[in-house]
């Protein structure tokens, strides 16, 4: 005879009806209280544990809601993640990470994992690329797309940061600060960030009267290696003197290279980075950067989760946090070092 606690076992040990049981384990407000509590307290004795099939074969919602990553590595996505999943375990979801390394048949799988589960929603950071067959398997979930977007061919909604007005402040601190020759390290062209902040780096360029070179500013996918090796490619060629960066993987490895290198921020280049990880506030001084305060991002997330109603008339609903430039040592010419804060 099997052990599996089911409704229906606590049901007959508490001597009420399957029907009570299952009432008072989803919270329906029919069930009396001092019942309902004894249902749930007892079935934790127990240790029951629902069954997410049968929640869906009675139509009831769960409560799974899937993150989608590039990785866990930057500080960043582990901080958003923390943050995402206190917010909305105070509206009764579970949060559940997949891992895609920006692959987009991993994020596919993914996806098709989260549906098995009946997950109630998908926040993901696309990947970049397209499959073709989005439609079928990703209908019927609430999507939100995080940080960056793409074509999906189903209405989704947009949690995105504004960084353009950083960037364009980023080139004009640093060509203030006497710079002319200023690389740009970004991801691709095809995700709308990398393009979008590729975009503000020429137009904050044209502000400061400046010309970019086109081979001082490198764009492909975005990874800790790919900064890495670019930064390397730029101090080796030795015409640039300050340096902004358009992702925090790309920004991490860029001063990983700078490092190995041996480059003194600012003194041999001015630096400024993207993301704001703990360790930028003392390396070198100070990492100048564009920040993005994470907790916000988060809670704007979790709005686009639980508001019902928000979308417009294609089905679509955007919440936008805007990037904020913080100058730190990195990026000061050398006989304006005391002007940091």
């Amino acid at each position: 005879m099997s052990n599996r606690v089911t409704i229906k076992s606590i049901a007959q040990d508490l001597g009420i009806s399957h029907m009570t049981v299952s009432r008072a384990l989803s919270n329906n407000p029919k069930v009396r209280e001092n019942t309902r509590k004894a249902v749930i307290k007892h079935a934790q004795e127990l240790g029951y544990v629902k069954s997410v099939a049968a929640t869906t074969m009675r139509g009831d919602q769960t409560t799974i809601v899937g993150l989608l990553l590039p990785n866990l590595v930057n500080e960043f996505y582990a901080r958003f993640a923390n943050s995402l999943a206190k917010y909305i375990e105070a509206h009764g979801l579970q949060l559940i990470i997949h891992l895609t390394n920006d692959d987009i048949n991993k994020e596919r799988e993914s996806i098709l994992k989260l549906r098995e589960i009946q997950a109630y929603a998908v926040v993901m950071v696309p990947a970049p690329g397209l499959l073709g067959d989005e439609k079928k398997y990703l209908k019927d979930l609430q999507i939100i797309q995080l940080i960056r977007k793409r074509e999906l061919r189903v209405p989704s909604r947009e949690a995105l940061v504004d960084d353009t007005g950083a960037i364009v402040q980023a080139v004009q601190h640093l060509a203030s600060q006497g710079h002319t020759r200023i690389a740009y390290i970004g991801g691709e062209k095809s995700l709308s960030s990398g393009y979008s902040r590729m975009s503000a780096f020429i137009t904050g360029m044209a502000a400061a009267r400046l010309v970019p070179n086109t081979d001082e500013i490198v764009t492909d996918t975005p990874s800790f290696l790919m900064g890495h090796q670019s930064v390397q490619a730029i101090i080796d060629d030795g015409n640039v003197t300050a340096i902004i960066c358009g992702g925090f993987e790309i920004s991490n490895g860029a001063l990983n290279g700078c490092l190995e290198r041996g480059v003194h921020l600012p003194g041999d280049i001015a630096f400024v980075g993207y993301g704001d990880p703990s360790y930028y506030r003392w390396m070198s001084g100070g990492i100048s950067t564009i920040k993005i305060e994470v907790d916000s991002l988060a809670a704007k997330t979790t709005e686009l989760l639980t508001q019902r109603g928000t979308a417009n008339k294609n089905g679509f609903a955007q919440q936008l946090l805007m990037a904020e430039l913080v100058i730190r040592q990195s990026s000061l010419a050398t006989d304006k070092l005391k002007q940091v804060e």
